[in-house]
């Protein structure tokens, strides 16, 4: 982790001046790239793995590189250790929002209006069914 922080904030200060030079904000680029402006900041300042996954801290790094120009070889090359996926296990807490029921409960509510059509479909078939019969009889 020692090594991370080293390289991390020279890449941040690049993507810091490259984005001052293009005179954007951080809340413009937020609004182009869908990044947070909280994650574009932690890149800058190259706390990013302070807040998100290993994953989600690459793929933000990549795509807000991609936004300001650089090409993702040259930044490989120049940072390693800043696109290396660690493999530390993550901890997963459960909590009272993973036991909800899946089932929606208006299901229920929603069902009684298909089955009022449904059953006025049959009594309109079976009325005119009826209708039918009883005109081709005269």
């Amino acid at each position: 982790m020692s090594q991370l922080t080293n390289v991390e904030p020279r890449m941040g200060d690049l993507f810091r001046k490259r984005r001052e030079e293009m005179n954007l904000s951080l809340k413009e680029v937020e609004n182009v790239t869908s990044i947070r402006m909280m994650y574009l900041q932690a890149i800058e300042e190259g706390k990013v793995h302070q807040f998100l996954s290993a994953v989600y801290s690459l793929g933000f790094i990549r795509q807000y590189a991609s936004f300001l120009g650089f090409e993702h070889e040259k930044l490989l090359k120049q940072f390693p250790e800043a696109f290396r996926v660690s493999h530390e296990k993550q901890e997963f807490a459960y909590g009272i929002g993973t036991l909800e029921s899946r089932g929606n409960p208006q299901n229920k509510v929603r069902r009684v209006p298909y089955l009022f059509w449904a059953f006025g479909a049959i009594g309109l078939t079976t009325l005119a069914w009826y209708f039918g019969k009883l005109v081709g009889a005269f």
